[in-house]
């Protein structure tokens, strides 16, 4: 059975990380947050290896199983980097729950790597190690394998890999395949609803692409 957790505010973020308003209810679904929510074990390996404490506004939720939230509730949701990380079924999947959570008329604003941008780069460049530094940026290649046991577990939970990269064209089309209308190119900022700049960091739109979709 779902929990439903307070309506009171009505603007949902998923996979925060560590920025975590409090006009904003927080989700995220990384596996150190669950571990740092153990007691007494959580101190002690939920925190080390350099991952920093999640704020206590952070609740646990995973956007493509559904978060312990109300349908057709909420006037705005928002996230940061994190549909990249995301396969592409479980893309559209993260999409519809995302449009069930709004009421008719409310906004999901997004930002994710722009893929137009880095293959421009990529193109334009006279480096002779921009392929290097297309898979760098992209976060497609893997530098060093990781392995043995603490390896291993530094990249379950630090997931930073992308696993589908996306450019204006494509990522448009998939959110109105889910049933939002209309779509549109954003900027950091550029919101009618005032309480986005709450939680949009400039440091994560630079050069990258945001969206921004109705319901």
């Amino acid at each position: 059975m779902r929990t439903e957790v307070s309506e009171t505010p009505l603007y949902v973020q998923f996979g925060c990380g560590l920025s975590a308003p409090p006009s904003w209810i927080n989700f995220d679904s990384s596996p150190t947050l669950r571990i740092q929510r153990v007691p007494i074990v959580g101190s002690v390996l939920g925190r080390r290896d350099g991952y920093p404490p999640f704020p206590d506004n952070v609740r646990y939720g995973d956007i493509v199983r559904g978060l312990p939230i109300a349908t057709q509730s909420y006037q705005g949701v928002y996230c940061s980097h994190v549909l990249e990380h995301l396969s592409l079924d479980d893309l559209r999947v993260a999409l519809r729950n995302t449009r069930s959570y709004l009421r008719e008329g409310g906004l999901f604003r997004l930002v994710v790597p722009d893929l137009e941008r880095l293959c421009r780069e990529y193109l334009e460049s006279s480096d002779d190690n921009a392929a290097l530094n297309f898979m760098e940026l992209a976060h497609l290649g893997v530098r060093q394998r990781s392995r043995g046991l603490g390896g291993v577990m530094r990249t379950w939970l630090g997931n930073s890999a992308h696993l589908w990269m996306w450019d204006y064209k494509s990522l448009s089309q998939e959110i109105l395949d889910a049933g939002f209308s209309p779509v549109r190119r954003a900027a950091i900022g550029d919101s009618s609803d005032e309480r986005f700049n709450d939680v949009e960091d400039p440091g994560r739109w630079e050069g990258c692409l945001g969206l921004e979709a109705v319901k």
